[in-house]
């Protein structure tokens, strides 16, 4: 019962929604607009007109517009032609959008100028009103969203909005040098989708991917970078009115160009990860690279990284941290506060020359508040934090207090995850971007990470999406809210099925670390569970392997039915969303199965003397190995997810790095086919001389019998 309890409550705790439905989540709009009224639903059956824009900075999103409704299928008439509803583009200067506003009693003012909009529907007839280029851009992907359905049965749902960002900056930070290396055309549609939904930063980060040429080793064959796809990238995201803001690690890790000989002289430690900021090589490197980078990416806007310099002091620093902590009258942790700062003000000043503004991330300052005083005031601080908190201001407080401008970074939590846990990642956009907007932070940063190079981009945009509804949104935003609008913003789902299916994840995510194995990670997902840790964990998940398979396998089940009927949008992340249940689902299965079949064998043996029981052996022996084994199931399974998996990842990425990966899915399928032989070997030796060798000869763990329940017989 109390196990029960808890998977209800673990399933229920998804489920929440408010008391009251808003006019804003009825329209599952992402974000939702500040102010939003109700108007009458309009067919599009006549097509859509879309007036000529007497703005030449307008005349790319009107083409956007166009091509976006074509793709639904929605007929574009070229005319004002009766029965055709008009889409008018205007700025809030224009006499006809000051007669819009006018006649709905609608003011436009100063915190709209920047970027916000007013859209109006009649019954024939849309006006889009902006002061700005984004302005109107932001309010034709709200049209966008407006528009339900395809082809000649769409509509589109009527409304008068007047809306405007909270934050002035909302990105999205992409880890672009830790496996994954995108293409230019899976980057290009990354960038539509953050622009649809009102992001306007995009920060590639950089390790040693961007081909260099002052340091040509460090960037690998067929992982890397070059300055025409990054030319032609930063030209598009100027149409999409989206800032590219390269981030190159420029302290810390920094182990792929250190492990180099040639570059090894500027490590902390011998082949390590962070500069030696005493090297004189150490700043050639940060002015080479950023003068480098300066040429390619236009933006005013340069990120240092400079985080988790965890190796200062262990090395060449050692004396000069050990000789600072004394001089400061204080331990050596203090002694690495300040030669951090001091590299980092010296990196600082060297890049002066090129006019722009210096991000770094700021879990190292915010521990020395005193030493973070002395950096430059035209920095800004970029607090990180990725796990779910009630507050967020310690990580915020030092910089604000040292008048540093400061920008939060949660995350999507996806990296080292089979999926993406969402769960805490809702929680921790959710707190840190309202406790930022309270404390005066200027921008969100939301990033993604792919620590052990296996995450898939097309599963985290349930992520992607809530970080762009929390910084556009005044607040703290509603968790339930966007749960009921994701399905149908981005998919375009009318069942609810899609969020529903994302509930059931989460619901595993949490099933998981009920039983303390931590979520539903790579590592439980590669895990042999007849290792000494796979048996530690075999023993936590037995209550909740049922459970957790229920799950993952209901979210399959959903998405299956969102599918039938209709043509869900972005069928990529639909796929990726299938391959994520099906790996949390194998994790469930994997433990089952193995302990299963240290049953069955356990039984065997115990019965291979037993005439009463003769032939349980050979009953128990076929059910682990053969046509239908439980050890060719769990071979079958890691052969179907790499096939799925290689083909997501290769519907984003270059096939660099993949085969780092493939080599798992190989060794795992290698395990149990080794296992199924050694098996096999036993059985045959039961079919020769009805004996059988021990479990742990042929590889199985030692578990206690468990006898056959008897079935009852059928009373006619």
């Amino acid at each position: 019962m109390l196990l029960a309890f808890a998977f209800g409550r673990a399933l229920e705790a998804q489920r929440a929604t408010s008391a009251q439905t808003t006019a804003a989540e009825s329209y599952a709009l992402i974000p939702a607009p500040r102010e939003l009224v109700v108007r009458s639903m309009i067919a599009l059956r006549g097509g859509v007109y879309v007036a000529p824009t007497q703005h030449a900075a307008d005349r790319a999103t009107v083409a956007q517009l166009r091509a976006a409704l074509r793709a639904r299928g929605i007929r574009v008439v070229n005319t004002a032609a009766v029965g055709a509803v008009a889409v008018a583009l205007s700025r809030a200067s224009d006499v006809n959008a000051q007669r819009v506003l006018a006649h709905d009693t609608l003011h436009f003012d100063s915190t709209m100028v920047a970027e916000g909009y007013v859209l109006r529907t009649t019954e024939s007839r849309v006006d889009i009103i902006g002061a700005s280029d984004a302005g109107v851009f932001y309010g034709v992907q709200t049209f966008l969203q407006l528009v339900q359905g395809s082809g000649a049965t769409a509509s589109l749902l009527g409304a008068r909005i007047r809306d405007w960002p909270a934050m002035r900056w909302r990105g999205f930070h992409d880890d672009l040098s830790r496996g994954p290396i995108p293409t230019l055309a899976f980057q290009k549609q990354q960038l539509r989708t953050l622009a649809a939904f009102k992001l306007n930063v995009y920060s590639p980060y950089f390790e040693h991917t961007l081909a260099y040429e002052s340091y040509p080793l460090a960037a690998p064959p067929g992982g890397q970078f070059s300055n025409a796809d990054i030319r032609e990238l930063v030209a598009y995201a100027t149409t999409l009115h989206i800032d590219v803001i390269p981030e190159q690690e420029a302290f810390g890790h920094l182990h792929h160009l250190l492990k180099w000989e040639t570059y090894s002289s500027l490590a902390e430690t011998p082949h390590g990860h962070v500069l030696a900021p005493g090297q004189p090589g150490s700043m050639d490197f940060v002015r080479s690279t950023f003068a480098e980078i300066a040429a390619l990416f236009p933006s005013k806007f340069l990120h240092i990284g400079a985080d988790e310099t965890f190796e200062l002091g262990r090395g060449q620093t050692q004396e000069r941290v050990e000789a600072e902590g004394k001089r400061l009258g204080k331990d050596a942790r203090e002694g690495v506060g300040a030669v951090y700062v001091d590299f980092v003000n010296r990196i600082a000043t060297a890049l002066a020359p090129l006019h722009k503004r210096l991000l770094f991330w700021g879990d190292v300052a915010m521990n020395h508040p005193a030493l973070a005083k002395t950096l430059p005031k035209d920095m800004i601080a970029v607090a990180w934090w990725y796990d779910p908190k009630d507050r967020y201001d310690s990580y915020l407080v030092p910089f604000r207090d040292a008048g540093i401008e400061t920008w939060v970074a949660p995350g999507v939590n996806s990296w080292n995850r089979v999926f993406p846990n969402n769960a805490a990642m809702l929680i921790n956009i959710r707190n840190f971007v309202r406790d930022g907007q309270r404390l005066g932070s200027t921008g969100m940063l939301n990033t993604s990470w792919d620590d052990d190079g296996d995450a898939i981009f097309n599963q985290a945009w349930y992520g992607v999406l809530f970080g762009a509804a929390a910084s556009w949104q005044s607040g703290e935003s509603s968790i339930p809210q966007f749960q009921s609008s994701y399905g149908r913003a981005f998919h375009g789902d009318t069942t609810g099925r899609v969020n529903e299916a994302q509930r059931k994840l989460m619901a595993a995510h949490t099933l998981l670390q009920s039983v303390r194995v931590g979520d539903a990670s790579n590592y439980l997902f590669w895990l042999d569970p007849w290792s000494a840790e796979g048996r530690f964990v075999t023993e936590k998940t037995k209550p909740i392997l049922r459970q957790l398979r229920l799950l993952a396998e209901g979210a399959l089940l959903d998405l299956h039915a969102a599918n039938h009927g209709q043509s869900l949008r972005e069928p990529d992340a639909v796929t990726a969303m299938e391959l994520g249940a099906r790996r949390l689902n194998m994790i469930g299965m994997k433990f089952q199965f193995a302990e299963e079949v240290a049953e069955m064998y356990a039984r065997a043996y115990a019965s291979a003397t037993d005439t009463i029981a003769a032939t349980v052996p050979t009953r128990d022996l076929g059910d682990i190995t053969g046509i239908n084994g439980r050890l060719q199931d769990l071979r079958d399974e890691y052969g179907v997810l790499r096939t799925m998996y290689e083909a997501s990842w290769l519907r984003e990425n270059k096939p660099y790095w993949l085969n780092n990966i493939m080599a798992r899915f190989d060794q795992a399928q290698q395990l149990w086919i080794l296992r199924a032989d050694r098996v096999n070997q036993a059985r045959q030796r039961w079919y020769r001389d009805r004996t059988l060798p021990p479990a742990s000869e042929v590889g199985i763990p030692v578990v206690p019998v468990k006898p056959i329940l008897p079935v009852k017989p059928v009373v006619p």
